[in-house]
């Protein structure tokens, strides 16, 4: 009679865990029987490139002997290897792979393709050369192992964020055939799922026990060295496993994935190679899986593959048509959710969504992004512009104070535009398909009895892997497993179709998702903030430009082809781990030459389209220029205007909305400015609409609105105040400033050179002040008022060399309000100054664009930049953030100098009857100044549009994609109000048409054209665009 099982859980748990364990009693328990006979490889030799090579490349290397044991490097070199073998004639009948263990991350290579890729911290180790060995089969085989000199998450020296190690060596292991024992690997997956139950169940559930004692009796049912006895450990556990589940049981839609940064820890280059590493490998999984279904988002990185890997590439497609890999989401890359402007966003998903449906005769109709640092309360009306309606990520589960209320809700945006969106409730986008994942998704889920149906992202990812046999082997034997959730082998169309089948239980979330955590990268890597916004302006220059020369002037070419080569390079950047600033050096080098070409090139083609529009030329000099105008409103600015002797002269005029004025004399302003140096050290300056004075430290000691007579600076507070905090977060140094920094400011208040008076007065009016941050950090600061113009500026010039610093900038104000506003892509929201709730304070440092304003009703005062993203408004004072000093993932990062401008104005009545809009998109848009030839002697102007109402702001003028003598507009209601104006052109137009933001017309019938007028209404924050036919 058998011994009874005594009542001891962990030790019947402990053993059934210790006879699968890989560390513990391997020479007796069944993981050390998982291989069988083996044999080493006949011949290895291997050359170094510090270049990533193609193949054919490659294999006419110098090849020198190599052993297991040796190391390679260093990091970011690559080792390409020879290996030759025989396949022993006596493994007839067996399942024999080649196992590759190394540091690093390897492809294999077999008959010119790639076929494999391998890493160790993917699991990843083995490629398969037979299931079973036949005598038809080579015996004699030559590979080539491609080793990437980095892990699979760079080569952080010390920890995974830490900078590169430069030097860093990795070791090859071990390189040699194997038998492969399917039949222990099929009993170890029984044991583990089983074993999991037990311990992760929960000892209130009698099926946790069942678990237990299947496990048990398998262990004592099977004898490791005889493999005769596995059959009857596998009956006690697919007797178990085939328990099946209740009907109402939750449905988890197992979806297989492999999240690839487009860069991060690793350089751009990189990446290509880890798409293929693991693309590649999920085409093997797709051969012995029919029913595996991949998730694959970012056209840029299949761009990539296509255009390196065109065979692996081919393979993609053909397995993209039968249904098993699937593109999602309908982005250019995975960016980030806060930063990019609202037309960069429209083009992603017009460069993403033109990519899938060419390449793979698919439009997304979900967008998909699972790893950003929060996600633009816009983003719901410009994926349903975009023909998207589900929305799937999960970054929000990282929220450092408030856990987000629901999993699967509806998303509204600003206008109202609603997007079904889902948070897979087990926190993660790369599961691995384990009994724990399974029961967490369940048990997190914020949604039971609402809906019962939730995603199950499963694959190594960040740094590529993606799914293993292994996962997919477990899922299998889970799909209706009694005491777990069912899980299906699903593809997302059919998981969202699940969850739109009843929606009347979900919640509704309005506004911004706003992550808790990471908002240190709205300043990080200034640089690439700075480059961002630069490149995001002269794209649309070039294209109002062109769109006007190419109309107005016969023979001009449109630049489409390079202006998409030039916005995919900007859109690329606008990568997810790029823009935020939380990569390392490499790839900031690599970011900061990609914006220097958008602006070279860039250059080149604003100015031949201005050549082109205004004929003349750009290197002429004289008495008269043309100034154009590209944003759609009249401008009255003061410019420097240039002079046949090389000097320039400053000159207030005036210039028409998108387009220019020919001027010969500058106009006479109303109230000059007035600059006087008061004792002390202390300047005045006072343009009829406000009146300003400086410290010696050039601080604002008071900021007056004449017309309103309004102080807008506090008694005893000074504006423009320099401060620095600590800035230590708990971990990621890149991406966190935590609110305890708040603890640690510091007034700047040494001066190096007081203030100066650089420009006295007339049309301009400025003073130069420079201010010490330490002993190798310095501010230099000149600071400008304009006739006629409602607002101070400061040009900044700092010499940055500092450790984990943060640099802002001050200015207390008299204004009282609960909320702020801020901008955000084609709109603006508003956020509490105050810190009532946990939900408040968690926003101590928040992201906006061009303009941040704090009104109370009749007065109110805006803060304007040029590169800035980072904000904070605590009851009176606002904040914008300028320089951090992380060093980590780059020790550089901010090092050496920095040019950024931001502005102070104080307004009477709103911020839209202020017009602080406008003014914040003139600072990022200077007008562009352009000799007139010799024979121009009167002024004149011409517009090409022009809108009657300021709440409707003219975005985009742009060729059609699809369409010859066409224009594409883009506009949107900038005051959150409704509207109905018009707009005047004085372009020939034939027809005008609403289309998407895809260009797709949403009607067949005209707008009506009367007097060179085109009707417009719109609702709050609405986003319209026209298709103009010429």
């Amino acid at each position: 009679m058998a011994a009874l099982v005594l009542k001891n859980r962990r030790a019947t748990l402990e053993r059934a865990e210790k006879f699968v364990s890989p560390v513990y009693f391997t020479d007796v328990n069944l993981r050390g029987r998982l291989f069988g006979a083996n044999c080493p490889v006949e011949s290895l030799s291997c050359f170094l490139t510090e270049s990533r090579i193609s193949y054919e490349t490659a294999v006419n290397g110098d090849f020198t002997a190599a052993k297991v044991g040796d190391s390679f490097g260093p990091t970011w070199w690559t080792s390409w290897f020879r290996v030759t073998f025989s396949i022993p004639q006596e493994w007839k009948g067996k399942e024999v792979h080649f196992v590759w263990e190394s540091e690093g991350e390897a492809m294999v290579w077999r008959n010119s393709s790639p076929v494999q890729g391998l890493t160790k911290e993917g699991e990843k180790m083995s490629y398969i050369l037979s299931e079973n060995l036949t005598d038809e089969e080579a015996h004699s085989v030559e590979l080539y192992v491609e080793l990437a000199c980095n892990g699979l998450f760079g080569a952080g020296q010390g920890s995974m964020i830490a900078p590169p190690d430069p030097q860093c060596k990795f070791t090859l292991h071990k390189a040699e055939l194997v038998v492969f024992n399917r039949d222990v690997h099929e009993l170890l997956t029984d044991f583990e799922i089983i074993t999991d139950m037990a311990k992760y169940i929960g000892t209130e559930n009698q099926r946790s026990y069942q678990a237990l004692y299947t496990a048990n009796k398998m262990v004592n049912a099977c004898d490791v060295a005889d493999p005769a006895t596995f059959a009857e450990a596998r009956r006690f556990a697919d007797a178990f496993l085939q328990q099946k589940n209740g009907e109402s049981q939750h449905v988890v839609h197992a979806m297989g994935h492999c999240h690839i940064d487009s860069a991060w820890l690793w350089p751009y280059e990189e990446t290509i190679r880890k798409c293929a590493r693991s693309w590649v490998s999920v085409l093997r999984l797709m051969e012995k899986n029919p029913s595996f279904v991949f998730t694959c988002s970012q056209a840029q990185q299949l761009e990539w593959v296509k255009s390196w890997y065109p065979g692996l590439y081919a393979e993609i497609q053909e397995y993209a048509e039968k249904g098993q890999f699937i593109v999602v989401g309908g982005t250019w890359v995975e960016m980030d959710g806060n930063l990019p402007s609202g037309e960069s966003m429209v083009r992603q998903f017009l460069q993403g969504q033109a990519f899938f449906q060419q390449e793979f005769g698919r439009h997304c109709a979900e967008f998909w992004l699972p790893d950003t640092f929060g996600y633009s309360a816009q983003l719901p009306q410009i994926m349903k512009g975009c023909g998207i309606t589900r929305f799937l990520t999960q970054k929000l589960s990282w929220n450092l104070v408030n856990e987000f209320p629901h999993h699967t809700f509806f998303w509204e945006g600003i206008d109202g535009s609603r997007v079904l969106t889902h948070f897979p409730p087990g926190n993660s986008y790369e599961m691995h398909g384990k009994v724990e994942e399974l029961l967490n998704t369940v048990k997190n889920n914020k949604d039971k009895g609402r809906v019962n149906h939730s995603a199950f992202l499963f694959g190594f990812g960040d740094g590529g892997g993606g799914p293993t046999q292994e996962m997919l082997d477990r899922l299998h034997r889970m799909q209706n497993t009694d005491g777990l959730p069912r899980v299906q082998l699903s593809t997302p169309d059919t998981f969202f179709s699940a969850l739109e089948g009843d929606t009347t239980m979900l919640c509704t979330w309005a506004g911004e998702l706003f992550l808790e955590l990471h908002n240190g990268s709205y300043t990080t890597q200034a640089k690439i903030k700075k480059g961002n916004r630069k490149c995001e302006c002269i794209l649309r220059s070039i294209e109002i430009v062109s769109s006007l020369a190419a109309v107005q002037k016969d023979g001009f070419q449109y630049p489409s082809s390079q202006l998409q080569q030039l916005w995919r390079l900007l859109l690329l950047n606008q990568f997810h781990d790029v823009l935020p600033g939380t990569c390392i050096q490499s790839v900031v080098e690599d970011a900061v030459k990609y914006y220097e070409e958008i602006q070279s090139n860039g250059d080149k083609l604003l100015k031949e389209a201005i050549q082109c529009l205004l004929g003349g030329c750009v290197q002429e000099t004289g008495r008269n220029v043309n100034v154009l105008n590209t944003l759609p409103w009249e401008r009255t600015e003061v410019i420097s205007m240039p002079r046949l002797e090389g000097e320039e002269v400053l000159a207030l005029i005036k210039v028409p909305s998108v387009g220019f004025a020919t001027v010969t004399s500058p106009m006479v302003p109303p109230h000059p400015v007035i600059v006087t140096v008061q004792e002390g050290g202390s300047v005045t300056m006072e343009n009829g609409i406000l009146r300003v004075e400086f410290d010696s430290l050039g601080r604002m000691t008071s900021l007056l609105h004449l017309l309103y007579k309004r102080e807008t600076v506090p008694e005893g507070s000074h504006g423009n105040q320099f401060v620095l905090f600590d800035d230590v977060p708990l971990y990621w140094d890149a991406w966190d400033v935590m609110d305890y920094h708040l603890e640690t400011r510091k007034p700047m208040l040494q001066g190096l050179q007081p203030v100066e008076v650089v420009c006295p007065g007339g049309v301009r009016g400025s003073i130069r002040h420079t201010l010490r941050v330490s002993d190798t950090s310095r501010i230099r600061q000149e600071v400008t008022l304009d006739a006629c113009c409602p607002y101070v500026k400061f040009k900044t010039e700092v010499e940055w060399h500092e450790a984990h610093k943060f640099l802002k900038v001050e200015f207390p104000t008299t204004v009282h309000s609960p909320n702020a506003t801020y901008e955000i892509q084609f709109g603006h929201i508003q956020r509490p100054t105050h810190r009532n709730t946990s939900w408040d304070w968690a926003r101590y440092e928040v992201w906006g664009h061009k303009w941040a304003d704090l009104s109370e009703h009749g007065f109110g005062v805006a803060l304007l930049n040029d590169c800035k993203y980072g904000y904070s408004v605590h009851r009176n004072v606002m904040t914008l953030s300028l320089l951090r000093s992380p060093k980590s993932p780059d020790a550089t990062a901010d090092m050496g100098q920095h040019q950024f401008t931001y502005a102070i104005m104080p307004h009477t009545g709103s911020l839209q009857e202020a017009n602080v809009i406008q003014f914040a998109y003139n600072i990022n848009y200077p007008l562009h100044i352009v000799p007139a030839g010799p024979g121009v002697c009167a002024s004149s102007t011409w517009s090409a549009f022009s809108i009657q109402s300021p709440a409707v702001v003219l975005e985009t003028i742009k060729q059609a994609e699809n369409k010859n003598k066409a224009l594409v507009i883009r506009l949107y209601e900038s005051h959150g109000s409704t509207v109905e104006t018009w707009l005047h052109t004085s372009l020939p137009i034939k027809q005008a048409i609403w289309c998407d933001l895809l260009e797709k017309p949403l009607t067949a019938k005209c707008c009506s054209i009367n007097d060179s007028r085109i009707e417009l209404s719109f609702t709050p924050f609405q986003i319209r665009t026209l298709l103009l036919l010429l």
